[in-house]
């Protein structure tokens, strides 16, 4: 069973939703998963400031996190700190933005995006190139545990429901806070799409890569 690091950019003391993500992929996916959270961010990631305050904080928990795991999960939806982390951990790194576009090309030619910002993350939209075909979001959300409230869940199935309008053939959810939420099944429901939820494609590249990481073999002696 491959062992994911899974780095939450949402700093909270709320253990059933700190585990939340965790357990999404452990029910989906062959996988055992270790979630840690970077320190300071109450609201997560969700404007640049905030993007450029977690970098940091993600690339030094995931280089904590590289000895006890095989794959690392960066959970937010701007992959903030993705190439920091790769190259301080040594081990795979992917993010639920970048790992979830990529799945959403995969099954459709028109991308409709709905996240909590008016532009798509930047680690999306660059994979995404063309076939973004729109973006919603619900309008009195401005940070990630905005989604959980009633309003949040009224105005994100309203949102969808614009992007199927603009005829978008495939839903990609680029806020994780969507994954806390567990909308995926209820907007298949509603709007008849497919919809990529960008942690579980994240931790599918992980678990489906190529297994474990072999560890280096320590150095016989001269």
């Amino acid at each position: 069973m491959n062992r994911i690091g899974l780095i939450r950019t949402l700093t909270t003391s709320d253990r059933p939703l700190f585990h939340t993500h965790g357990q999404v992929l452990q029910a989906a996916l062959p996988v055992s998963v270790e979630s840690r959270s970077i320190p300071g961010q109450p609201d997560g990631v969700h404007d640049a400031e905030s993007l450029a305050r977690a970098v940091p904080r993600v690339r030094a928990l995931a280089a904590e996190l590289a000895p006890q795991v095989d794959g690392i999960l960066i959970s937010c939806s701007a992959d903030p700190g993705l190439p920091e982390a790769r190259e301080a951990a040594g081990i795979p790194v992917a993010g639920a933005g970048s790992s979830g576009a990529a799945a959403a090309l995969a099954l459709g030619s028109r991308v409709g995006v709905l996240g909590i910002t008016p532009e798509a993350p930047a680690a999306a939209a660059d994979v995404l190139g063309g076939p973004l075909a729109a973006v919603e979001a619900p309008p009195s959300v401005r940070v990630t545990t905005d989604l959980l409230t009633p309003t949040g869940v009224f105005e994100t199935l309203e949102a969808s429901e614009r992007l199927a309008d603009a005829g978008a053939d495939v839903i990609l959810l680029a806020c994780t806070g969507l994954t806390s939420m567990g909308v995926a099944r209820e907007l298949r429901r509603r709007l008849g799409l497919p919809v990529v939820d960008g942690v579980l494609a994240a931790g599918a590249a992980l678990a489906c890569g190529n297994g474990p990481t072999p560890r280096p073999r320590p150095r016989a002696a001269a």
